[in-house]
């Protein structure tokens, strides 16, 4: 199966009221382990490289080529994505790849500059059929949207939406990125209020903070992208502990690389059919 639009998987969990995983990339073992995810549990998934782990694998070629390959080789809808590019002219170079969607990350701009940035990658992803993804927090929010106490005004995200023209927004609503527990709160009033208040599906992130529960009443109530990063690194950091444990001796990087990429797999899975079996209240 080729490479599915991004677009083409967001529309239609978010038409159906259902939330869709997008898990972010960290090397070729994950790939693989999220691409048979989708696989395993016969749910579309979209495939994540971060300005981090691009810089980590020294260029956006070797890791992004590797995706893209794997992303259409799976008998899955698979979708590869941009996340969190505060270089815009990263969020560019990822268009011109292939990718099936980017987000170019401004939030740590004042309004007027995130909007006029947005607006300059969202014209060169729209000639190529990309969807971009964006982040709203607070007006002038200089610690980003995802800092402690800063939340998405609905008024401000409305407005946001209809002066760049992306198709997907980020929220800043109570998580956090990189938790290790699972113990954050989400202001599900807020995120009513923000699907009311634009048309576009919202994204969040931080989601490995967040136990399941939580994000199901989230998706309830109009989330529709879920992003996990820290959460499966810690499946596949926990189940390469394991197997060295048992077998210290192994010297055999592809023995115990496995098992973390199984565990991968199986978590991801899960949390595929967890957020694509959960229909908003109104849906």
């Amino acid at each position: 199966m080729t490479l599915t639009a991004t677009r083409t998987i967001l529309d239609e969990a978010h038409a159906s009221g259902r939330g869709v995983g997008a898990f972010n990339v960290v090397h070729l073992e994950t790939a693989e382990a999220l691409a048979g995810a989708a696989e395993a549990a016969g749910l579309p998934v979209i495939l994540q490289l971060s300005e981090n782990c691009i810089r980590y694998h020294g260029a956006l070629d070797p890791i992004a080529l590797a995706t893209l390959a794997i992303a259409d080789a799976s008998t899955a809808r698979v979708a590869v994505h941009l996340d969190h590019a505060e270089d815009p002219g990263l969020a560019l170079r990822a268009i011109d790849r292939g990718f099936g969607s980017v987000m170019y990350d401004g939030a740590k701009l004042d309004f007027a500059d995130n909007v006029a940035t947005t607006r300059r990658v969202v014209a060169h992803a729209d000639s190529a059929g990309v969807l971009v993804e964006a982040e709203l927090g607070e007006i002038g929010g200089k610690d980003g949207a995802h800092a402690h106490g800063v939340r998405t005004d609905p008024d401000e995200a409305a407005r946001f939406v209809a002066e760049t023209g992306i198709g997907a927004l980020a929220v800043a609503v109570g998580s956090s990125h990189a938790m290790t527990e699972r113990t954050a709160a989400i202001d599900l009033g807020l995120i009513a209020r923000l699907a009311r208040a634009v048309r576009v599906p919202l994204v969040l992130h931080g989601s490995s903070g967040v136990p399941d529960e939580t994000i199901v009443r989230g998706i309830h109530s109009g989330l529709t992208k879920i992003n996990v990063s820290t959460h499966l690194n810690a499946a596949f950091t926990g189940a390469i502990r394991e197997y060295l444990s048992r077998y210290p001796a192994a010297v055999d990087s592809r023995s115990y690389v496995a098992a973390g990429r199984d565990a991968v797999q199986r978590e991801a899975a899960r949390l595929l059919s967890l957020f694509a079996s959960t229909t908003k209240e109104n849906g």
